[in-house]
């Protein structure tokens, strides 16, 4: 960035003038490249670059936010005109504010974070990539005829944060994804299925061969699907349904859901929640990982933050709103966009390693479910009900018998997590909010 932090630092000195007791500026450039290739020819091609610049500023505990993406003089000294108005409008709030100076960290951890490998790969060379996946993918078995493309994509963004305690910080993230969604059909039965990469580093990407063999793999599997009867059973979930759910619950964890008294969560810190083999952790300080990042959207450090132990609550995931509205403090929760206030969202959130392999799981289940796909939106987090559609592959005897789909699975969070009888040992943080394969002893499973 071309001295935007003095930039940042001159607007937050002019808004004291005005009157200003707080405030902060986020200013974020990002640059992104998608292409998406469908039977061997583009499909899409985009690039964009983008920056905008974020202020918000406090009067006392009136708060107002707004932003730009224009940097001229003119366009900044009218952004500053029209917060400290906005600001000044706006109703009161006691627990609005900055967070404390004393919770601040002067350096800026490196976390590795950023890969300039994006700088010198041909366009040529990316398009290739994405025909390399979706080829693969489609070479794999005869029944593959179709396909809804092949794709490779990058993005990097620089980030500054400065705020009126002093606290200045910058830094670079990058990411590079890649993924096929073949199409197989036979006996006039279709289905589809997909596989990707995503990582910080494009070295550590899997091959577009690899990707795109597992994707024709999960699509082949779902060929001749049935449905099932209605009945209760055990439900194992694969390690992205697995994190599927706990998606849901780090929306239940949220300071603002507990404060509001809409998660089921709500009073029950120090308490027995979940299973014994349930240890759940958010961590921002993994080197290289996707949710890591050296500071919150406050300018905080996050943290490892032991959130379930042994299936006992041990902490909520705030950020310095919800926690002042709870009496505690910020877990280094912060998220940010630039045009808006602070809201609470996972560092990187995930189920610890069990000691049970996938293999032992499976065997483990007479006849049940193996849940790879859930579809459409059935959980209600302020009384735990969750009904969801789904798809997978039926247990038999411990081992994966024949696909099924059009059923419902359906419990209640509070129940399932007590449920969870068995946690895998393979975990991979794919993505900010991971989990191994879980065993839920018995849910509802509705069919014919």
């Amino acid at each position: 960035m071309i001295q935007k932090d003095e930039l940042a630092q001159d607007l937050l000195r002019k808004a004291k003038a005005k009157g200003a007791t707080e405030g902060d500026v986020l200013v974020v450039e990002t640059n992104s490249f998608s292409v998406r290739v469908r039977l061997g020819e583009i499909d899409k091609l985009e690039q964009a670059r983008e920056h905008q610049l974020g202020l918000r500023l406090f009067f006392g505990k009136r708060c107002a936010v707004t932003s730009t993406s224009d940097f001229s003089q003119t366009s900044i000294e009218n952004l500053l005109e029209d917060t400290c108005r906005l600001a000044q409008s706006t109703a009161r709030d006691q627990n609005s504010g900055l967070p404390d100076p004393d919770q601040y960290e002067p350096d800026v951890a490196d976390l590795d974070l950023w890969d300039s490998r994006h700088e010198d790969l041909p366009v040529d060379e990316k398009i290739l990539m994405a025909k390399r996946v979706e080829a693969a993918s489609l070479s794999c078995d005869s029944r593959m005829t179709n396909s809804e493309g092949g794709s490779f994509d990058h993005y990097t963004a620089h980030i500054l944060y400065v705020n009126s305690h002093g606290f200045c910080g910058q830094y670079r993230t990058s990411g590079f994804s890649i993924s096929a969604v073949p199409v197989a059909t036979e006996n006039g039965s279709m289905q589809r299925d997909y596989w990707y990469s995503y990582s910080r580093k494009f070295d550590q990407l899997e091959s577009p061969e690899i990707v795109g063999k597992i994707a024709a793999e999960r699509t082949i599997r779902r060929l001749g699907a049935r449905k099932v009867k209605t009945q209760t059973a055990p439900v194992v979930f694969d390690p992205l349904m697995a994190a599927k759910l706990l998606s849901q619950l780090a929306t239940a964890l949220s300071g603002y859901g507990v404060y509001k008294g809409t998660s089921f969560l709500a009073g029950q810190l120090g308490k027995q929640v979940a299973s014994a083999r349930m240890t759940l952790i958010d961590d921002g300080t993994i080197p290289s990982a996707l949710g890591s990042r050296p500071f919150d959207g406050e300018g905080l450090r996050p943290r490892k933050n032991l959130v379930i132990e042994e299936g006992i609550l041990k902490s909520y995931l705030l950020d310095t709103y919800s926690a002042r509205k709870l009496g505690m403090l910020s877990t280094g929760n912060a998220v940010r966009g630039v045009s808006d206030s602070p809201t609470v969202g996972p560092n990187n959130f995930y189920l610890a390693n069990g000691s049970d392999s996938p293999d032992a799981i499976l065997r483990s289940v007479k006849s049940g479910l193996y849940l790879t796909e859930l579809i459409g939106f059935g959980v209600n987090l302020t009384t735990g009900d969750f009904s969801q559609g789904a798809a997978g592959l039926w247990i038999e005897k411990g081992e994966l018998a024949y696909p099924v789909e059009e059923i419902t699975i359906a419990g209640n969070l509070k129940q399932m997590l007590r449920d969870i009888e068995m946690v895998g040992n393979d975990l991979e943080l794919r993505h900010k909010i991971s989990a191994p394969t879980i065993k839920i002893s018995r849910m509802t499973i509705a069919g014919q």
